[in-house]
């Protein structure tokens, strides 16, 4: 088994602190996609997708979408549950980490994939080339900070982002705000809740991963 990774990029950065709350260790190939090694033939040949994260299996299988790896990993290692254990609990973890996807994560990567210079017509990930639309650069930006609105809301009622207890929603969430650094976003100082909340997965161990 081994886990395509590159440690600067957001997504791997999801598997990582998940897998640094299951305490599992994975053994990991970087993939520097800044020099351009996701367009080597030697990894086209094992994840056409050309993206990262990737889990290949021992028995060769490809396993890509950071949420299928974790959840792979979830059916193997179920304890401590990071997806939920009741119905209920299991469905406000999938609807509240694809918000923190669909609202957040995929607003901060359309604000930078449609600004930076080193994105010429890489507006998406994958083997395709997009050309870059600037004013989605700016339509991102303001969803971002639609997103950390929202969850002011929601952690007004609630410790964390999916209920009582710490789950992969969380993990988009907060891997969402540190990614939005990037597009120069950051929640306000007024959000005392997102700030409150941010602060206090900054401080799990995971976060370090």
């Amino acid at each position: 088994m081994k886990l395509y990774d590159f440690e600067l990029a957001p997504n791997p950065r999801r598997v990582r602190m998940y897998l640094a709350e299951k305490t599992l260790t994975v053994p990991s190939v970087q993939v520097n996609l800044r020099q351009g090694e996701h367009f080597r033939d030697e990894f086209r040949a094992e994840n056409p997708a050309l993206m990262v994260p990737a889990l290949v299996l021992d028995d060769g299988v490809l396993i890509t979408e950071t949420m299928a790896i974790c959840r792979y990993f979830e059916a193997l290692h179920p304890t401590p549950p990071l997806f939920g254990t009741t119905a209920r609990e299991q469905a406000m973890v999938e609807m509240w980490n694809r918000r923190a996807e669909l609202e957040g994560f995929l607003a901060v990567a359309e604000a930078l994939r449609n600004s930076l210079e080193r994105f010429k017509d890489r507006a998406l990930p994958g083997p395709r080339n997009y050309a870059q639309i600037p004013a989605l650069a700016e339509r991102g930006k303001a969803r971002v900070r639609g997103f950390f609105e929202d969850l002011e809301v929601r952690l007004g009622d609630s410790a964390y982002v999916a209920g009582d207890s710490f789950s992969v929603a969380d993990i988009t969430a907060w891997v969402t705000i540190e990614f939005a650094g990037w597009v120069a976003e950051k929640p306000r100082e007024d959000q005392r809740h997102l700030c409150r909340w941010h602060a206090q997965v900054a401080s799990r161990p995971s976060a370090q991963a």
